[in-house]
């Protein structure tokens, strides 16, 4: 599981705007991938620098361009100064511990979002840094690995499947945060299963390991609400945006982004309260074991109280107790307390206490 809260300690003291990159080097080599279409044509190519992509923004199709790798600040300053970039937003794009946010700066819309991975083998969450900006006619994303993020877009795109190839930029925008939020549900799922799992064994062996992964379990969900809440006010943000770069026809589909991102708040919360509802079990097991055991030891103790009194009373070895010198006294003793414990230990079972 990451840390909740990444360290950016490495930026304390530099000038508002600096183009520092805090967060793991999770790319080997920055790439950049270009596809330009319109509703007749479509092109890839895998460019080395953003000045070759400039010859595709001049042109009145929709460019898409797309960068894996964000260790390498030149290329984020270079893409700054072709597009007229803020030096703010390259912060932000660069800064992987940015929380999920939606900025319009007039010609350009700035949108920070965090992809979920489902982590099979190490049955785990990771959150990868993800940034879009839209502007006019063109769409430019950042991611940190290598895995494409938005292969299934890219396969819409080149199969001319639906609306991708015959709306502007801005579709093509909501498309690549849609399939962010998609992800979601496919994590919660994972999450789910794992929590009516751990719900159901409750009941049946309820042992430290049963608590281990109740409290993995709340650390994930903690981890999925750290980037789920901020992303829910983004989409809002974009919803509600006035911005003349978002066309009418492609608002629908933003608010149903919207909706989708109420809908999974709604799963996680469901799921924070399952997940809740079986520590209570685990502690009312352990409580209920810890109460049996105490029973028993109390009847135990209870028994013994009255055979430690006996046996108190003829250890005292007084000269004028006559009992002392029965020639049958020990046996006699020993008959009474037998009888007096299967009494007891007979009346505690029709009870129920034992």
């Amino acid at each position: 599981m990451p840390k909740l809260i990444k360290p950016q300690s490495s930026k304390a003291g530099l000038a508002p705007g600096s183009l520092v990159y805090l967060g793991d080097e999770r790319a080997s080599k920055v790439s950049i991938q270009i596809m330009d279409y319109d509703a007749e044509s479509l092109k890839e190519v895998t460019v080395s620098s953003s000045q070759k992509c400039e010859e595709y923004l001049e042109k009145p199709t929709v460019t898409w361009m797309h960068v894996t790798g964000l260790h390498d600040t030149s290329i984020i300053e270079k893409f700054g100064k072709l597009l007229d970039i803020h030096e703010l937003v390259l912060e932000d794009v660069l800064n992987t511990a940015q929380r999920p946010k939606y900025e319009d700066h007039g010609d350009l819309i700035f949108i920070v979002v965090k992809k979920l991975h489902w982590i099979p083998e190490e049955d785990d969450v990771l959150a990868e840094h993800v940034a879009v900006l839209i502007g006019n006619g063109y769409v430019l994303s950042f991611q940190e690995s290598e895995q494409d993020v938005f292969d299934a877009v890219r396969e819409r795109i080149r199969t001319s499947t639906g609306r991708a190839r015959k709306v502007g930029a801005d579709y093509l925008g909501y498309a690549l945060i849609d399939s962010i939020v998609d992800d979601y549900y496919i994590v919660l799922e994972h999450v789910d299963d794992r929590v009516e799992m751990i719900h159901e064994s409750v009941t049946k062996n309820a042992n430290t390991e049963t608590l281990k992964v109740i409290q993995r379990l709340r650390k994930e969900l903690v981890y999925v609400r750290k980037m789920l809440w901020p992303l829910r006010e983004t989409i809002s943000s974009f919803e509600d945006s006035e911005s003349e770069l978002i066309q009418k026809e492609t608002r629908p589909y933003i608010r149903d982004l919207y909706e989708h991102t109420i809908q999974i708040m709604d799963n996680l919360e469901l799921l924070r309260d399952t997940l809740t509802s079986a520590f209570e079990i685990y502690l009312s097991m352990v409580s209920n074991r810890m109460n049996d055991s105490m029973r028993v030891l109390t009847v135990i103790a209870t028994i013994f109280i009255p055979l430690t009194f006996v046996a108190g009373i003829y250890g005292m070895n007084f000269d004028n107790m006559p009992e002392l010198h029965w020639k049958m006294g020990y046996a006699y003793v020993w008959v009474v307390m037998g009888i007096i414990g299967v009494g007891m230990f007979t009346y505690f079972r029709k009870r129920r206490w034992l």
